[in-house]
């Protein structure tokens, strides 16, 4: 069944065919999140601005997020940009931002196509407002879409996004509308930008970097984490396949023990 969703687009005795033969359809991991790192490296490799190397990302985005709907991964979260990134210089936050405006603009066609349901997960509210703007008229365009949820983790920080929980509790127990003692781990759960979204089973970085950056803090605890030297903007589908082997061939117990 995978096969048949991929094969107008990978030839049969391709590298990326032996790969792809090699995944077990029914172990697909349901959550794949993914630090896109590297681009800035990419483009100084190339003499190149490093906004270059943001563009050419996009196009990993693209191949990423189709090879995800054609494997049957339910939810997507790519790390896009970070609360810690405003301390870069304006001119390549202000290149970013615009970036990401194009890519929402010309490819929401594409995500309705694919039925694709866009979310952010961040401080949406601290974006200037024709990028805030845009990117909340994409989430509700496609807020009825059935495939693949795409989940945007911008302006998004794991620590941010505990701060923000804590708040949210903190003025439900001052109203009086929860007690302390009633706190448990659910409950933290559905006061973070990821209520309703399952854990992540799979946590790739790119880059050869070997960290999670403030990255889903709270949601990784029992993530399988995959780090490759690939740079983002030449990762695709071949290296997205032996993540997922990599990811297949692992015995996850949760702090258990294995079955004996």
């Amino acid at each position: 069944m995978i096969w048949n969703s991929f094969e107008k687009i990978i030839e049969p005795d391709s590298p990326e065919a032996e790969m792809l033969a090699r995944i077990d359809p029914q172990r697909i991991p349901r959550h794949v999140a993914v630090i896109m790192d590297g681009n800035g490296r990419w483009a100084a490799a190339r003499s190149l601005p490093r906004i270059e190397g943001h563009r050419a990302g996009a196009d990993s985005v693209k191949e990423i997020t189709e090879t995800s709907v054609r494997l049957g991964v339910h939810y997507l979260t790519l790390y896009a940009f970070s609360v810690e990134n405003w301390k870069r210089p304006i001119t390549e936050v202000n290149e970013l931002m615009r970036l990401l405006r194009r890519y929402v603009r010309e490819d929401l066609p594409t995500l309705m196509k694919h039925k694709i349901r866009l979310k952010a997960l961040g401080r949406l509210h601290e974006l200037d407002y024709k990028t805030r703007t845009l990117v909340e008229k994409a989430i509700h365009h496609s807020r009825d879409n059935t495939g693949l949820q795409l989940n945007i983790a911008l302006n998004y920080g794991g620590r941010t996004e505990l701060v923000d929980a804590m708040r949210a509790l903190g003025r439900l127990c001052t109203d009086g509308g929860l007690k302390p003692e009633d706190i448990d781990e659910s409950t933290i759960g559905r006061h973070l930008y990821t209520a309703g979204i399952p854990e992540p089973d799979l946590l790739i970085r790119t880059s050869g970097e070997y960290r999670i950056s403030n990255f889903l803090l709270w949601q990784t605890a029992y993530t399988e984490f995959y780090f490759t030297p690939v740079l983002w903007p030449d990762f695709r589908k071949i290296h997205y396949f032996e993540a997922i082997i990599d990811f297949q061939q692992r015995e996850r117990r949760y702090g258990g023990v294995k079955n004996v």
